[in-house]
């Protein structure tokens, strides 16, 4: 199964461009198109999806690096079941 995995350094104001234009392509019923970071791929998502949400954060405010991942899965082998919301 081919893979991409990149990243860019962006304002941001930048990134939330990205995101805003992924949702766009998300509401309609076409393929998306990812780029970034000179890499591209063109995948067609099909209902239902997950969503899977990550954050790590340090609540002191000093840790080195924090993060927030959004992944969204589909296909006959997503597991589709609600895991709930949990928060740290």
């Amino acid at each position: 199964m081919p893979e991409i995995e990149t990243q860019a350094v962006q304002s941001r104001t930048a990134v939330a461009g990205y995101l805003r234009a992924l949702a766009e392509q998300l509401e309609g019923d076409d393929e998306v198109h990812l780029e970034l970071g000179g890499q591209s791929v063109t995948v067609d998502p099909t209902e239902p999806l997950v969503l899977k949400l990550e954050g790590e954060w340090d609540p002191s405010g000093e840790a080195g690096t924090e993060s927030i991942e959004i992944e969204l899965v589909w296909g006959p082998d997503a597991d589709t079941d609600e895991t709930g919301s949990g928060t740290r």
